[in-house]
C-alpha cells in the first residue's frame, strides 16, 4: 500500500472529518492499494495526552535533523509574501508534492519549523 497524500486538519478533504474529530485530529492520509485498486482515507488521532517534560533542548531542533538536511514546508497559497521570501533565500518549488524544499536551518531561520511535511 502506498501513501500518495498527507493533509493537516482544516485542509480540503479534511474538513467533514475536523466536524467528526475535532482537535483529536492529527492527519488524513489518502493510501493507495494497488493490488485490490482501492484508495483509502485514513485518520491519525490523539487517543491520549499526558504531561512531559523534555530533556535539553536540542540546539538544532530534533536530534533527527541537520542543519544542511532538506524538508518539505507547506505554504498555503494565500502566502505570497512569505512564499517569495523562501523563493529568495533559495526554497525550490515542488509541485507533485505541494511545498516548497529547503534546508532545515532555513526554515528554522524563518521560523517555519512547524511546516514542515513529514512523509
Amino acid at each position: 500500500m502506498e501513501t500518495r497524500l498527507i493533509l493537516s486538519p482544516g485542509q480540503n478533504g479534511t474538513k467533514k472529518l475536523v466536524k467528526q474529530y475535532g482537535e483529536k485530529l492529527v492527519c488524513v492520509r489518502y493510501r493507495y492499494d494497488k493490488v485490490r485498486n482501492r484508495r483509502y482515507k485514513t485518520v491519525e488521532l490523539i487517543v491520549d495526552e499526558v504531561s512531559w517534560h523534555p530533556k535539553e533542548a536540542v540546539r538544532n531542533g530534533p536530534a533527527h535533523r541537520k542543519p544542511s538536511d532538506r524538508v518539505g514546508v507547506r505554504i498555503d497559497y494565500h502566502e505570497v509574501e512569505l512564499r517569495e521570501e523562501v523563493k529568495a533565500v533559495g526554497g525550490i518549488w515542488r509541485p507533485k508534492q505541494k511545498l516548497l524544499e529547503m534546508s532545515y536551518a532555513t526554515a528554522a531561520t524563518l521560523n517555519l519549523a512547524n511546516r514542515i511535511e513529514m512523509g
